[in-house]
């Protein structure tokens, strides 16, 4: 994207959880504790384990080579362990990545990033939550017009559409626990599902693992079995589709023969002067209209054939981080845009 639209259409802080930087790190957390799992377990020597770790400490990839493997393989986690692997050295690197394949270290990585992109949501909601309270106590007696269907048809007061506003806010903080839950899990079940080289052993070693990582160990196989993708899909899109509801609201507020709601700082027009347009208010329905656009693909990647798919896989690589960074950018603006109300409604 070009720099010029990345303050009005990009999250920064969501971007740092997004990158290669962040998602190569997560996968190496996954391989130093699947190493400590194993060596807890006997699987794999304990050394081994405690020189994997050191080794990891320490490691730096080479990002050119993994995005040639990447293109051979069609995943990073080959060419990834194949570096590890030479950077820790013999006699012990042939104990990386011991019992697991390539989608256990990805979507375990994920589950580790979006902990974090979950609390960031968190706190962002809370914060705007506050903002609609405190718009609330200022403007909530003041008197609208309340329209049905584009017209006007009775009187209300603003705490009226508030509520709306506040209920769509709500709802989306009290959907995300659950939400949390069905995401931040361990998937560690072999190149099959079957977790055949982990043996009986591989109830410990999940938990093992999980305990490290401060996640959950799933009751079933998640390889093919995507629908904690598609209810995350579907919870930003109802994230962004309350703030566009918002956003719809207010710019049909400002607009000049209605004037119930006035906003600090609006944006300007090349060629009106006397113009006040309400960007953020746009951005947020060209947000939410971008995300329910995108729920159509993850729904589409829920498709997986058999015990693993590649290419339904690799479509959920495309879509969710766009969608997580169109929520971020979604959160940071309706808190900018509330945050410079000075009036809605009229005395």
């Amino acid at each position: 994207m070009a720099g010029f639209l990345d303050l009005l259409l990009t999250d920064p802080v969501l971007g740092a959880h997004l990158g290669a930087d962040a998602d190569l790190a997560a996968m190496l957390r996954v391989e130093v504790a699947l190493a400590r799992a194993c060596g807890q377990c006997g699987l794999i020597p304990a050394n081994a384990a405690q020189v994997i770790e050191l080794s990891a400490s320490d490691f730096v990839p080479d990002i050119d080579r993994l995005a040639r493997d990447t293109l051979r393989d069609g995943i990073v986690v080959a060419g990834l362990v194949k570096q590890l692997r030479a950077h820790v050295g013999e006699p012990h690197g042939q104990h990386v990545h011991f019992g697991a394949t390539s989608q256990d270290i990805i979507d375990t990585a994920l589950a580790l990033r979006l902990k974090g992109i979950f609390e960031l949501f968190e706190a962002r909601l809370q914060t705007l939550a506050g903002t609609l309270l405190d718009l609330e106590s200022r403007f909530g007696a003041n008197r609208l017009m309340g329209r049905t269907r584009m017209q006007a048809a009775i009187p209300i007061t603003v705490a009226d559409r508030l509520a709306v506003w506040r209920g769509l806010v709500g709802r989306a903080q009290s959907d995300l626990p659950a939400l949390r839950d069905r995401n931040l899990i361990l998937s560690l079940a072999g190149p099959a599902g079957t977790a055949d080289r982990l043996g009986d052993r591989i109830g410990a070693v999940r938990e093992a693992m999980a305990g490290q990582l401060q996640l959950t160990v799933p009751d079933y196989v998640p390889h093919a079995a995507r629908d904690r993708i598609a209810a995350l899909g579907g919870w930003l899109s109802q994230v962004t589709g309350a703030l566009g509801k918002i956003g719809q609201d207010v710019a049909l507020m400002a607009q000049n023969e209605i004037g119930e709601i006035a906003l600090s700082g609006a944006g300007g027009s090349s060629a009106m002067a006397h113009k006040q347009n309400p960007v953020l208010a746009e951005a947020l329905v060209t947000l939410a209209r971008f995300n329910a656009v995108q729920v159509s693909g993850l729904h589409q990647a829920l498709v997986h054939e058999q015990e693993r798919s590649g290419a339904a896989w690799t479509l959920e690589w495309m879509i969710l981080p766009p969608m997580l960074g169109a929520t971020g950018t979604a959160l940071l603006h309706a808190q900018r845009m509330l945050a410079a109300v000075v009036r809605i409604g009229h005395l």
